[in-house]
């Protein structure tokens, strides 16, 4: 089906996207899944190619566009290419939101041009060992002292871009008694006395993207690192979760898409009984209903990018859209595995590591389950 969403310049994006990714990325990428993690020139090669902070101001080295749907390009294609090592979507579309939002100026005069070029990478710390997508159960805690500075105490877990990170936004509670207006963000550098990154986890998936558990032992942050107002952590956090939301719908619509296309080219080409896999009848119908769901996720989709571009998306359709498209895209791919046979599970095939790959899609970013709840919760008022 015929997108009408984007324009040709968005059209010559997808293209430097498509052709800095085949050249600078798909070639080290199983490399980069056997140590866990992506080497950190990638980012500066990418920041020099304008793939960072597309929609943060000229004046601070960034693209100076604000319209997400270059964001959802460069997404659409990492997922295609199969590379998922990449951190660039966490980086683009969760984080950068906060900086352009809630930096003071002397705060972006820091920190926004090294985010563009790729000499900072960056992580947002969210979930606790005991906490999931329950964030009002975070335990991590900050204290200001007398001379101004906050003491962080706490332990985060399955952190995006972790190992490699140098300025995570840390949640963390600053009034015990205050409920959902008890928590705060601030910025930790890397370096900061106490700061310490554990493990790097083993997944099942996305062996490339490093995830790492991170601790913070009486780390001292300065007042000039609080991003916002303190006590306003939650509700910045609820304003910026629907593009979160929004950007794993966009690769679980790029994700499901791809699987059908590599599923076609293989069942074209294989052979059974004498004759290609793709002119069976189950295969057919199996594509057909594949495809049509496919399309049917890339229409909705594409209408939530327009609302976001639009700020008229609003936060229950970005839950409709997380849910459904990461649960959809998780169905295909196992059906693509079936179609592929033995082959389907062997991680050299693509399609094995769409399989592991895709699963945590419907986990992170509020389970499907919390999606729901979000949706129920809108329609009862």
């Amino acid at each position: 089906m015929q997108r009408d969403i984007f324009d040709d310049e968005h059209d010559a994006f997808r293209d430097l996207c498509r052709t800095f990714i085949a050249k600078e990325i798909a070639p080290h990428h199983d490399e980069w899944e056997k140590q866990g993690q992506v080497d950190h020139e990638i980012w500066r090669t990418a920041g020099a190619a304008g793939l960072l902070g597309m929609g943060v101001p000229e004046s601070y080295g960034g693209g100076g566009v604000d319209d997400f749907r270059y964001n959802a390009v460069l997404d659409e294609e990492i997922v295609a290419a199969g590379t998922s090592g990449i951190g660039f979507p966490l980086h683009n579309d969760v984080v950068q939101p906060y900086l352009l939002r809630l930096a003071t100026e002397e705060q972006k005069q820091r920190w926004l041009p090294g985010f563009c070029s790729g000499d900072l990478i960056t992580a947002i710390a969210m979930t606790e060992p005991g906490t999931g997508s329950d964030l009002q159960g975070i335990a991590t805690n900050a204290r200001q002292d007398a001379d101004g500075d906050w003491i962080l105490n706490g332990s985060k877990t399955f952190i995006t871009n972790g190992i490699l990170a140098d300025l995570v936004i840390v949640v963390a509670k600053t009034d015990a008694e205050a409920k959902h207006l008890g928590f705060t963000l601030f910025v930790v550098e890397r370096g900061m006395a106490g700061f310490e990154r554990g493990r790097r986890l083993e997944k099942v998936g996305m062996k490339a993207q490093d995830t790492a558990e991170l601790s913070f032992t009486d780390v001292r942050v300065p007042d000039a690192n609080r991003l916002g107002e303190v006590g306003q952590g939650f509700v910045y956090l609820m304003q910026n979760l629907a593009q979160e939301r929004l950007s794993i719908a966009v690769a679980s619509a790029a994700g499901a898409e791809a699987a059908v296309r590599m599923t076609l080219e293989y069942t074209k080409d294989r052979k059974a009984f004498g004759r290609p896999v793709a002119n069976f009848q189950n295969t057919r119908f199996e594509l057909a209903e594949m495809d049509t769901e496919a399309s049917i996720a890339r229409v909705f989709v594409d209408r939530c990018l327009r609302q976001h571009v639009e700020s008229e998306l609003s936060v229950p359709d970005a839950a409709k859209a997380k849910w459904w498209t990461s649960d959809l895209q998780n169905r295909i791919v196992d059906r693509c595995v079936q179609l592929h046979g033995g082959y389907g599970y062997m991680l050299e095939y693509p399609i094995a590591r769409a399989f592991v790959d895709s699963r945590v899609q419907a986990i992170y970013g509020g389970t499907n389950e919390i999606m729901k709840e979000i949706i129920g919760r809108s329609l009862i008022g």
